[in-house]
């Protein structure tokens, strides 16, 4: 895929920080995997975290040998020396909240995710508890941070299911731009995918990740949303293998896509142990195949139980 984007070459090293050069702490930590950048900047909002024993200002600068904790825990940043990306991918069923800890005590997304030693996951985005489909973790908070930020504008695919009447008038407002309650919002492209009358599928665009955005702008217009599912975010398609409540770790080539998509330089994956190994050979093996199809074919693309493929899928193939 053609890109004027810096970091084309291949992931060849682990790209090095200076532990000594200060900057911001929200970037360092969020380097380090200890939390997102969003994470870390409600932390600090709320005075949870300290610097040195003293609690972070705005803008403050810090590197990785002073001391920060969290609520008085001290934060191992030892990670924030050398970038490590890792991303997977997620199925999520309806049920589960995108929350770290759920204080209702519902099910979360982490809960299915591989355990980590010295790193953890991060949610790039997050999806409602009745919203099902693709979402992406990482362990390098500058890849969430970016993949998220809507200054990146990574549009996000949904198929969606609207029980009421559609006309076009309708859809062309829906492009056009909504007022919602927190400012303008629209969807960039809707595609029909079947159904008929009150009942009826489309695939639908966006550039930002508003909460319950897809479900507002439709509501908004006098019809109502029964069923929603995320198919794609960027460039990475939901495959049709991963089913329900099931994770994927996205492979070198996936990886550096979705970095040189946000203007990262690529990285390498660290070698998986002996047991990640094992682990990611029987989910393999296991996982379901078509007729006809050849292992690895079209290895990140949907077709699933959705009326039709998404829209970006049908384009052809180096296009955005």
């Amino acid at each position: 895929m053609a890109s004027d984007r810096p970091g084309q070459g291949s992931a060849t090293r682990q790209d090095k920080a200076n532990p000594d050069a200060p900057e911001r702490v929200q970037k360092l930590l969020a380097r380090a995997g200890v939390g997102s950048r969003r994470e870390i900047e409600g932390w600090m909002e709320a005075g949870r975290l300290t610097v040195n024993g003293q609690p972070v200002s705005p803008g403050q600068k810090a590197t990785a040998q002073d001391r920060f904790e969290l609520d008085g825990k001290r934060l191992d940043v030892s990670g924030a020396a050398e970038v490590l990306r890792r991303v997977l991918i997620y199925n999520k069923p309806e049920g589960e909240v995108t929350t770290r800890k759920d204080p209702e005590g519902r099910p979360t997304v982490f809960d299915r995710l591989p355990r980590l030693k010295d790193h953890r996951w991060l949610s790039i985005g997050r999806l409602d508890i009745n919203t099902t489909g693709l979402v992406l973790f990482t362990t390098d908070g500058e890849l969430a941070n970016r993949l998220m930020h809507p200054s990146s504008e990574i549009d996000r695919e949904y198929a969606v299911r609207i029980f009421g009447e559609v006309d076009e008038a309708m859809i062309e407002r829906l492009l056009e731009g909504v007022l919602l309650e927190d400012g303008m919002a629209k969807f960039t492209d809707i595609t029909p995918a079947g159904g008929r009358g009150m009942n009826q599928w489309f695939h639908v665009t966006l550039m930002e990740g508003r909460k319950r955005e897809v479900r507002r702008l439709w509501e908004s217009q006098g019809v109502k949303v029964s069923r929603l599912k995320r198919v794609r975010y960027g460039p990475i398609f939901l495959p049709s293998r991963l089913t329900v409540g099931k994770w994927e770790e996205l492979d070198q080539k996936a990886v550096d896509l979705l970095s040189r998509t946000v203007g990262l330089e690529p990285v390498e994956i660290p070698a998986k142990t002996p047991g990640e190994q094992a682990a990611h050979d029987r989910r393999r093996r296991k996982a379901p195949s078509r007729p006809g199809k050849k292992p690895g074919a079209n290895k990140w693309q949907v077709a699933d139980s959705t009326p039709e493929k998404p829209r970006a899928q049908r384009r052809s193939p180096g296009r955005k």
